[in-house]
């Protein structure tokens, strides 16, 4: 059987010779790959003519609801991709890791959508004033690069990989070319063919090319972005491409790191501190066999408890069946192939003529249901590294498969250093109870990891673990991790947008940011905006109300109503040293009061007050003094209907500007409102 690309809207077949892929478990052929003869120049215009015309016109919650909708898709297939799975030596956990956890981040960032406006753009932060009067301001927006992601991914996460990517990618509105390792493409490709005949994405979002892509990034330009992930010489060399660095390319690596756990000192044998520690070590040693970017490869302990941690760690790990992932009972299955266990032998042997094997041995061992001559088997390797500041291979030299290395150390500053070592890591863990240890270790490593787990008894109850990276916390990693950021909720979809400050009126900026500007001409409305429904409302429609003259009556009842007594409301005679010069109005009094100003209280469009985004009181307001209320349509969020029954309805922010008689703001903030629709449809 040979797996066929996916390029320029069909199914194609390769040409040339192609590369084998194997059963890991049995050594059984697959299938034949290549990617020989294809034209990558045909497939940039036509992801960016064809896909990307069509996402770049959609808004953030279109974006958001095509991922929910192939989310749910690919999860009631999901036990397809499990079968498949199986071939690649991943046992059920494993493959729900990549299965499951792909398609959980594509639910993670369909929900992101509420955080986007309803627009095909974003508008980031708060506008900048940059006159004296107001009348030019500056503003950040992002709008979608006009080229293609090129997504070039790992092995070990066939499904994940590729997932998580295009969460980002689509959300920010670029189509994609996707480039699976040729070993495990075949798990890849099954689930491309499910998208592709969904018909959820639109044509040309998506394209696939299953062999080794050489040339794949000849074709970018500067409107291009490409994320890589995979081996850190591999990466940096892909990144140093002339072109690519003559066109200022968007180049993002996620790269394989020696990442640490740091057992802290309070955390003695018999706490369960030490006891998680070795839990740890062994599910990341055991987990897809360690063939995770973000497995332990350095466990650093107290010097005193380096025996302790090693026959624990063997107690645990001998607990552990290796054989074929579908025979009962087998924890660990294979290596993706027989090629990268010789190349995890030779980096074993080779790290071993100076930290010796203390558990494990690379030709003695039990299987189950397996046969060691044909599938690409291995155990679970612990080494000891007694001298880590002389013997530096192991922060260099990584065996990317279940292999560690324990070494001890004297004092923090030590296990510090050490950590700092591996030169930029993916993820620590300090595991410890102790606050002055957690503190010292986290801002004396920081700098050198993308992610830092503090790991004891109270966050193991809920801990995801050392190795899972979170689609709305970032993935990536300074220095040897490729020092760029994957995933981190927003953060990921923006790595797919061209951010551009714009300056003018507030006028213009509101136009063109669909978000009202303060300062910008208001459109006086003589319906009163609670009266109408969520279509009618215009960004820019503005309610000036009545007025009311605030007393110390108002103070005293607002205070017995709210029970704030605060000094500066109540007492004249405690003011000394204080801004105030008399008794003040209550800020929120003063916002209660403009709501009883501009709400109108017949029922209506109106379903209710969603909340309260930003408010500052921004000048005293003392008894006597006279305030009013521009009350201003900011911003329109559509929402979908969860369901037929559903009230058809969006959120609308409103624009809430509290002045004094002398026109001057002495409070301002953003409301929130549901807002049903006129058509219920």
């Amino acid at each position: 059987m040979n797996i066929s690309n996916y390029i320029l809207g069909a199914w194609t077949p390769f040409s040339g010779e192609g590369i084998p892929q194997y059963n890991s478990v049995t050594g059984d052929l697959i299938s034949m790959v290549g990617s020989e003869g294809l034209d990558y120049s045909a497939m940039y215009d036509y992801a960016t003519t064809k896909g990307g015309k069509v996402l770049r016109k959609m808004t953030f919650q279109e974006r958001g609801r095509m991922l929910k909708a192939l989310a749910f898709f690919l999860m009631d297939r999901k036990e397809k991709y499990y079968e498949i799975s199986y071939r690649s030596g991943a046992t059920r956990l494993d493959s729900w890791i990549d299965i499951e956890g792909g398609i959980g981040t594509l639910f993670a960032y369909a929900s992101l959508r509420r955080q986007f406006p309803d627009k095909p753009f974003h508008v980031e932060g708060a506008a900048v004033r940059l006159s004296k009067e107001n009348g030019f301001i500056g503003h950040h927006i992002l709008t979608p690069k006009p080229g293609v992601a090129v997504h070039i991914n790992a092995f070990n996460f066939p499904i994940w990989g590729m997932l998580e990517k295009l969460s980002c990618a689509w959300m920010g509105g670029m189509p994609a070319i996707v480039k699976p390792s040729e070993i495990t493409s075949y798990i890849t490709e099954a689930m491309v063919r499910d998208i592709i005949d969904s018909g959820i994405v639109p044509e040309g979002s998506l394209q696939l090319v299953c062999g080794n892509g050489h040339g794949i990034l000849m074709p970018a330009g500067m409107n291009d972005v490409i994320a890589f992930t995979g081996s850190a010489a591999t990466g940096k060399k892909l990144k140093a491409l002339p072109h690519l660095i003559e066109n200022s390319v968007s180049f993002h690596i996620e790269a394989d790191s020696l990442n640490a756990i740091i057992l802290g000192r309070d955390a003695v044998p018999g706490s369960p501190e030490f006891d998680l520690l070795i839990k740890e070590v062994r599910k990341e040693v055991v987990t897809k066999t360690g063939q995770k970017c973000t497995a332990i490869r350095r466990i650093i302990v107290p010097a005193e408890m380096t025996g302790e941690v090693q026959q624990a760690l063997a107690k645990e790990l001998s607990k552990t069946k290796i054989g074929d992932p579908q025979a009962e009972g087998v924890r660990m299955g294979a290596l993706v192939s027989r090629e990268q266990l010789k190349r995890v032998k030779e980096q074993v042997q080779w790290l071993a003529q100076k930290t010796p094997i203390v558990y494990g041995d690379l030709e003695q061992f039990e299987l189950t249901a397996a046969n060691r001559e044909k599938g690409a088997f291995m155990p679970p390797i612990v080494m000891l590294n007694e001298r880590p500041f002389e013997y530096t291979d192991t922060h260099n030299v990584e065996a990317f498969g279940p292999v560690c290395t324990i070494m001890p150390y004297d004092t923090l500053e030590q296990a510090i250093e050490l950590a700092n070592m591996g030169k930029g890591s993916l993820v620590s863990t300090i595991v410890t109870y102790d606050e002055t240890i957690m503190q010292d270790y986290i801002y004396g490593a920081a700098a050198y990891h993308g992610r830092i787990l503090i790991l004891n008894r109270d966050s193991a109850k809920e801990s995801t673990g050392h190795g899972s990276p979170m689609p709305l916390m970032m993935h990536g990693g300074p220095g040897r991790a490729g020092g760029s950021e994957e995933l981190g909720g927003i953060r990921g979809v923006l790595h797919y947008m061209q951010r551009t400050a714009i300056q003018g009126h507030p006028t213009a900026i509101s136009k063109v940011t669909g978000v009202y500007q303060q300062g910008a001409a208001p459109t006086e409305t003589q319906i009163h905006p609670f009266r109408k429904h969520f279509e009618d409302l215009q960004v820019g429609d503005t309610l000036t109300t009545a007025k009311h003259t605030v007393s110390e009556a108002d103070i005293s009842n607002f205070a017995n109503v709210s029970g704030d007594n605060f000094y500066a409301h109540m007492d004249a005679t405690s003011l000394e040293g204080t801004p105030f010069t008399g008794r003040v109005a209550h800020g929120y009094f003063v916002l209660s009061k403009a709501a009883g100003l501009f709400v109108d209280a017949r029922k209506g469009p109106v379903l209710l007050n969603y909340g309260l985004d930003e408010c500052r009181f921004t000048k005293p307001v003392y008894p006597g003094m006279t305030i009013g209320v521009k009350f201003t349509c900011k911003e329109k969020i559509d929402q979908e209907k969860r369901s037929e029954d559903d009230i058809a309805k969006g959120i609308v922010k409103w624009l809430v500007d509290v002045y004094d008689e002398t026109g001057e703001t002495v409070a301002i903030a953003t409301i929130l409102t549901m807002v049903r629709k006129r058509n219920q449809d």
